[in-house]
């Protein structure tokens, strides 16, 4: 599958009915959580056949196009489904409990309720909320692909104006040519990741860099904000869009070099050997945790783990306990505060502690991947 996605350009009475679209499905969402919470059994098919049932009842519902309603019906069964899985797995701490939305930024159409232009540079939207045709500007031509490819169509709003997913069923995989090398990643704070080799790449700290003036825009919008006023002031407004553009900005520049970087890892390696981290559990503290979440581990890993898919190499994600620890040349336990950067063995073995790290995630890796069939376990085979 691909996610297309391209610019919407339009009038302010159809941007107003896209929001309109949107609270619709928000509010067809949050009725079906509801239904669920207040029967007990309700599965995801009573949930769809539901989003029927509020159309008939609200009338603003019934313009919202039937396989729209479904898409958020299904949005609140995803969120169950996760809850359950979460409960069978019996993992940790807070298991995810399905919550109400506030401040839903799309809505999702299925296979009717838009159709393209000829040239694919327009869409229309033919449900009840009168969208209309509106312009499509995109990096991406989508004059390749059939109309019956495109499985769903999203509208998304963001602070600097409304985009038009595309959810194409295609095969994105491409075939090159094997790099014979493999790689160890360490992920850290002082620096981005250090490879098994010793090679470092900065850490950017797009959010550090961009601090100062997201608080001089955060202060700025707080001093037009009247805490009575209902409606609150254009002034207002205003000022938040600027602070939202400038966290939209941050944001954009960590994906895209969070994506340049994971494929430059992935095109010139076979073998790519990472931390399996739980982030999640990392930013309890709170000390690191600004540092953590402006570095990206995550979203490094997730378009490691596409392009590893896309291009056909091996992805390996190892625990990452007592990397740091043990010695990458005997395997000794070498214990060492989080402030020692030099790893010093017994045996003679001085690195970098980072570099040290990444040795053993590949070792660990290569381990994981390296035994295949019998003969690799040394036993014989029959014949």
């Amino acid at each position: 599958m691909l996610v297309l996605e391209a610019k919407v350009y339009a009038n302010q009475a159809q941007y107003n009915a896209m929001d309109e679209a949107i609270r619709t499905a928000q509010f067809i969402r949050n009725k079906s959580l509801r239904y669920w919470m207040d029967n007990k059994g309700v599965g995801k098919y009573q949930l769809s056949a539901y989003s029927k049932v509020l159309a008939e009842s609200f009338p603003f519902a019934q313009k919202l196009n039937s396989m729209a309603r479904q898409s958020s019906a299904d949005r609140a069964w995803a969120a169950i489904s996760r809850f359950y899985t979460n409960c069978k797995a019996k993992v940790k701490g807070k298991k995810g409990y399905p919550k109400f939305k506030k401040h839903s930024r799309s809505v999702e159409y299925k296979t009717s309720g838009w159709k393209l232009s000829e040239n694919r540079k327009q869409i229309t939207f033919t449900d009840g909320n009168n969208i209309g045709r509106v312009k499509l500007k995109g990096t991406r031509d989508l004059n390749g692909y059939e109309i019956k490819q495109f499985k769903r169509v999203r509208i998304v709003r963001r602070a600097d104006g409304y985009y038009c997913q595309f959810l194409v069923a295609a095969d994105n995989r491409e075939k090159i040519e094997p790099s014979y090398s493999e790689i160890g990643l360490d992920v850290g704070l002082n620096h981005f990741y250090t490879d098994d080799k010793g090679n470092k790449i900065e850490n950017p700290r797009f959010y550090r860099k961009g601090e100062k003036a997201l608080n001089r825009l955060n202060r700025s919008k707080s001093k037009k904000y009247k805490k009575n006023q209902k409606p609150q002031s254009n002034n207002y407004h205003k000022a938040r869009k600027r602070y939202a553009l400038k966290h939209l900005k941050i944001s954009r520049q960590r994906k895209d070099r969070a994506v340049k970087l994971a494929r430059c890892v992935i095109t010139s390696n076979d073998v790519v050997a990472y931390e399996d981290l739980r982030v999640a559990n990392m930013v309890k503290n709170h000390n690191l945790a600004k540092s953590i979440t402006d570095a990206g581990w995550y979203q490094f890993r997730v378009w490691l783990e596409y392009f590893g898919y896309k291009f056909g190499k091996i992805t390996v994600a190892v625990p990452p306990q007592y990397t740091s620890i043990n010695c990458s040349n005997c395997g000794a336990k070498v214990l060492k505060a989080l402030s020692t950067r030099t790893h010093k063995c017994q045996c003679g073995c001085i690195l970098d502690r980072d570099e040290n790290a990444a040795r053993n995630i590949l070792s660990l890796g290569l381990s994981t991947v390296g035994h295949t069939g019998t003969q690799a376990w040394g036993e014989e085979t029959s014949i």
